[in-house]
């Protein structure tokens, strides 16, 4: 199968392969995908102190009985202004997992969706000698390109400080490529070279 390549000089079409762009729409599937990659994205780093880890509060603040006030055997019981929290946070792990045959067929699924949509597109990669937006933005203006993911085969510092401060518009490798950043924007533009990179690495 084809999709649209976009290139500086003329537009035309590159060849993709069937067994990574032309899968069935998973919806139940990807949707685990999505669940474990945000669920394992948390940190889980949420703590409080509890009334044992308080500072302070080794004496007992008055005598137990004759005061006229309820009982009390620490300034740092929870009741007390400075005590520790009840049902104190505690670090914990998120985590969801979901094997690695699933994760990639929820890919190629997604992926398959983008195609049938019209929303993957393959791009020749820009050369930018330095960063310069201006001369990014004219690049993606020229192939109508606004809320767009790019992916790229490696990291290419010029071409990231050139996007940085146009909305909606990421650039990420293919070692980055995750479910939620593939279904977010209009339109997922991939460097020939990319796409190479992407069979290779779910069907591997």
């Amino acid at each position: 199968m084809k999709i649209e390549f976009l290139s500086n000089t003329k537009t035309k079409d590159l060849n993709i392969s069937n067994e990574t762009f032309n899968k069935e729409f998973n919806e139940s599937l990807i949707h685990q995908a999505v669940v474990s990659f945000l669920a394992t994205s948390r940190q889980g780093s949420a703590k409080q102190k509890n009334r044992s880890e308080v500072r302070g509060g080794g004496k007992k603040p008055y005598r137990q009985k004759g005061t006229g006030r309820a009982r009390a055997g620490t300034i740092r019981s929870p009741l007390w202004r400075g005590g520790g929290v009840t049902f104190a946070s505690r670090p914990r792990n998120f985590t969801k997992k979901i094997n690695k045959k699933m994760y990639r067929a929820a890919i190629k699924s997604i992926f398959s969706e983008l195609v049938r949509q019209n929303r993957l597109v393959a791009i020749e990669k820009p050369t930018l000698e330095k960063p310069k937006t201006k001369v990014f933005a004219s690049f993606l203006n020229q192939f109508s390109l606004s809320k767009v993911l790019i992916i790229t085969e490696e990291y290419d510092m010029n071409l990231y400080l050139s996007a940085r401060n146009i909305p909606n518009v990421d650039i990420i490798t293919v070692r980055e490529i995750n479910p939620v950043n593939l279904l977010k924007p209009d339109k997922v533009a991939v460097t020939s070279e990319a796409i190479k990179q992407i069979e290779e690495w779910i069907n591997g």
